[in-house]
């Protein structure tokens, strides 16, 4: 019928992504690290986040996992506000932070069975959880070392593990290979390849381009702000690489903020 699209309802921006954020802005005292941010990802995608040190990823990230609240805007996980409604969030989010907090005096399996107590997983569901949290990461063979004597690569599958033992259905991690050996940061895009495969919402930032295109969307963050929204091909087009991509980007966009800054 003619003029019926202008009776549907309005999209709702809460609900029509697994994560959403419209118009956010987070400032401490006269710096601005986020600012008029805008996204919506779709369930069982795997997002990265790709930028320098400094451009925003870990404020951002930081945010969704409702550690820090918006100064303006709206932030949504699983259509549930961040800010109003956090207990609801953190029961549907698993947040690994660059530095995840293993205990290093107790072992791989001690740990996760530290994080099962705080989430009261008991009984057979806690036997079945450590098999699979420990076994997708190879930790099996390693469940009696101490963490402290993991290597950098195996601690960071085991805060995976941790971070996995609730089952989420939104996983968000903060350059969780940074500084991890080659072969061990291939072994944990398995796993989350694996994880999203089962239907999981993963949201990644990372300062390597390479795991950019391991992304199916990915957002080119600088200075605060979403400079690209995409998927890593759309973003590479006209270039030779991602890396290309993103240089020329991030030069336009300080070009732009130089020239305004000093004048025309």
């Amino acid at each position: 019928m003619p003029g019926s699209a202008d009776r549907r309802p309005a999209a709702d921006p809460m609900t029509d992504g697994m994560i959403v954020a419209s118009g956010v802005h987070r400032r401490f005292g006269a710096f601005t690290a986020v600012s008029d941010v805008s996204f919506s990802l779709p369930g069982g995608c795997i997002a990265g986040i790709v930028g320098s040190d400094g451009a925003g990823k870990t404020t951002l990230l930081r945010m969704i996992a409702t550690l820090l609240a918006p100064d303006a805007g709206t932030l949504a996980v699983a259509g549930r506000d961040v800010a109003r409604e956090r207990a609801a969030v953190k029961e549907r989010i698993g947040y690994m932070p660059q530095r995840f907090g293993l205990y290093q005096d107790l072992t791989a399996s001690e740990n996760l069975d530290f994080f099962m107590d705080i989430y009261g997983i008991t009984g057979q569901e806690r036997r079945r959880r450590r098999e699979r949290y420990l076994g997708f990461s190879n930790l099996l063979p390693f469940a009696e070392r101490r963490a402290g004597d993991l290597s950098g690569g195996m601690k960071q599958k085991l805060g995976l593990a941790c971070v996995l033992v609730h089952e989420p259905q939104v996983l968000v991690l903060d350059e969780p290979t940074n500084g991890v050996d080659p072969v061990s940061r291939q072994e944990f895009w398995r796993i989350l390849s694996d994880m999203q495969q089962a239907g999981m919402t993963i949201l990644v930032s990372t300062a390597y381009l390479d795991e950019g295109e391991r992304c199916d969307r990915l957002l080119l963050m600088h200075s605060g702000r979403i400079l690209a929204d995409a998927v890593p091909a759309e973003i590479r087009k006209g270039f030779g690489s991602l890396e290309e991509a993103v240089i020329a980007r991030i030069r336009a966009v300080d070009a732009a903020l130089a020239e305004d800054a000093f004048g025309r």
